[in-house]
């Protein structure tokens, strides 16, 4: 048995150790450290100064253990067992297994994001941390705004639609005055609809993920599940 596969006792992690972690898991969703800050609650140079080894204190440790969805958020806090390399690579194949990497790109204009809202048939629309109240209420006016006008923009005139541009215009900015920027990804989907048959056809189509960040803390990729809920 190699070493790195053999159980170890249980015991609290060092502060090496929670540095290691901390962006093993960071890395492996596909998140930078901005993100991870917004996401946890912490600030920047918290999440830099634990994933350089320095000390985290409880607090620090239990916002890192809800920002990964540990079942218990003092996990980091109290002795456990230490995961082998093969475990922790066993993991890591799970999660790329079940999930699937989508570069992102910036929403710059209203033309833009109706030229990308007219080419999907459904969308995955969520901000990638919990807005405040102010922002979460324009970014909820938005989608709604655009899956309206999916649902019927080929019946737009072309002038019609220069006001929808302006209309997307006009709540992107509200957002960047809140503090909130969107990128987008695309990917394409095989479903199946109605009860299962032998002879069905899936139907390929279009899905456009617009998520909301913090202004100036985007990342370029996200990891999202295979498997996820569309909003039609």
């Amino acid at each position: 048995m190699n070493p790195t596969d053999s159980p170890t006792s249980p015991r609290v992690l060092t502060a090496p150790e929670v540095g290691a972690f901390t962006r093993l898991v960071r890395e492996s969703r596909k998140w930078s450290q901005e993100q991870l800050a917004a996401i946890s609650g912490l600030s920047v140079r918290t999440v830099q100064r634990v994933e350089r080894g320095e000390s985290a204190n409880f607090d620090t440790r239990r916002a890192l253990a809800r920002a990964f969805e540990l079942q218990d958020l003092d996990a980091l806090n109290k002795p456990f067992s230490i995961p082998s390399e093969a475990e922790l690579k066993a993991a890591k194949e799970a999660f790329d297994r079940d999930n699937v990497t989508l570069a992102l790109a910036p929403i710059s204009t209203g033309r833009q994001f109706a030229k990308l809202v007219e080419g999907c048939e459904m969308d995955v629309s969520e901000p990638a941390f919990e807005l405040p109240r102010e922002a979460a209420e324009a970014f909820a006016a938005l989608v709604d705004y655009f899956r309206d006008y999916r649902d019927c923009s080929e019946l737009y005139s072309e002038t019609q639609k220069l006001e929808v541009h302006e209309d997307l215009e006009r709540h992107m900015d509200e957002l960047r005055s809140l503090g909130i920027s969107l990128r987008y990804a695309e990917r394409k989907l095989r479903m199946k609809f109605g009860p299962p048959a032998p002879d069905a056809k899936p139907m390929e189509v279009t899905a456009l993920y617009v998520v909301a960040f913090q202004l100036g803390k985007e990342p370029d990729h996200i990891a999202t599940p295979k498997a996820t809920r569309i909003g039609w």
